[in-house]
């Protein structure tokens, strides 16, 4: 098994070093970079989107006199002078050719140094661990939740295999695979969070403004309060297809001649589903939890961090791709794929540790 892990560990490499390249020409070719972005406020057109976060650590130099010549190819730089242009493209380091860029960029990677942001005057390092345990807090009770419901529904769902309980709750199953997680937060805003009906929940935040001075059980409430509207959403639109996933893996196990060879030796029908189905039936699910976690971390959360303004990764990396903050761009897209690398290791290693029969190094 050690020779399997460490090919596995060797072939990351290759592959994490494509998937950065890629990214790193598909962003660079994207119009309108952090440069046009900062010529756009200095001239006043910047809206929106483009509007740089207040207080941050990317100050330009006071615009020149009307009349200067033209900032050179930059979209929006018709009118400025070409000093200040070649200023701005020092400061974010865009007066070095591409390929110089992206090989100081990976070597800066390899140490984990991931440089400081464009607009926060702060570094990448420290963004990903101030808001990665908002992001790890979501995306456990929603991991939680979602196995908790899906692993019993689904075994219910089997055993019941075309019974009304199944009719009925196929029915939940289709319109929760069918609905966007994202429209059940905007659904669950309206109703209950002061849209038009109800204000149970707050709208917005994971805690409210003076959590801090609040006693240690009220943190706690206020803390869980917050949060059941975001970890509600995604679970409604997560549940479903491990469900499904439960269910058709019970009812394959079922239809095995080990069951009927169990039951003919008049084993209990109890014992037959929950000592000899059960096991062979969780495997799949259960080794799937490493990437289902992964994915509710830094995938399923975007939206959902959005629409609640909670601030986890998901929104840090929605920002910054708006704002074309590079160094958190590819910083987050660094760490997200060594993890999700890992993590598909780690989903192998469950596979073996579940069923030892499974021995990846023989294949």
């Amino acid at each position: 098994m050690a020779a399997y892990i460490i090919r596995r560990l060797l072939l990351m490499i290759p592959t994490l070093l494509g998937i950065m390249l890629l990214n790193f020409v598909i962003i660079h070719a994207a119009p309108g970079g952090p440069v046009e972005q900062l010529l756009a406020q200095l001239k006043g057109t910047a809206v929106g989107a483009t509007a740089r976060v207040s207080g941050g650590g990317a100050e330009v130099a006071a615009a020149p006199p009307p009349g200067a010549a033209s900032g050179g190819a930059y979209r929006g730089a018709q009118g400025l002078d070409p000093a200040l242009v070649r200023s701005l493209e020092k400061q974010f380091g865009f007066d070095k050719p591409a390929h110089e860029r992206f090989v100081m960029m990976l070597g800066n990677y390899l140490r984990f140094d991931f440089g400081d942001s464009f607009f926060r005057s702060r570094s990448v390092i420290g963004l990903i661990a101030d808001r990665l345990p908002v992001s790890i807090s979501l995306g456990l009770w929603t991991t939680l939740l979602v196995y908790l419901i899906s692993i019993p529904l689904g075994v219910a769902k089997a055993v019941r295999d075309g019974s009304r309980f199944d009719i009925w709750t196929s029915g939940a199953v289709i319109v929760g695979t069918a609905i966007p997680g994202f429209l059940f937060s905007i659904l669950l805003i309206v109703v209950f969070a002061g849209g038009s009906y109800l204000q149970w929940f707050p709208l917005r935040g994971l805690v409210s403004d003076d959590w801090s001075q609040l006693p240690f059980w009220q943190k706690i409430t206020d803390y869980l309060w917050h949060m059941t509207l975001p970890v509600l959403s995604m679970v409604i639109g997560g549940f479903a297809s491990l469900t499904l996933l439960t269910k058709n893996s019970f009812l394959d196990q079922i239809n095995q001649q080990y069951v009927l060879t169990a039951r003919a030796k008049g084993l209990g029908e109890r014992r037959v589903l929950y000592g000899h189905v059960f096991r062979n039936a969780m495997l799949i699910v259960i080794s799937g939890f490493p990437a289902a976690l992964l994915g509710i971390l830094f995938t399923g959360a975007l939206l959902t961090e959005v629409i609640f303004s909670i601030d986890g990764l998901g929104l840090l990396g929605f920002e910054a791709a708006v704002k074309r903050d590079y160094p958190v761009m590819f910083g987050t897209l660094y760490v997200f794929t060594l993890l999700g690398l890992l993590t598909k290791l780690v989903e192998d290693l469950t596979y073996v540790f579940v069923d030892p029969r499974i021995d990846f190094e023989r294949r």
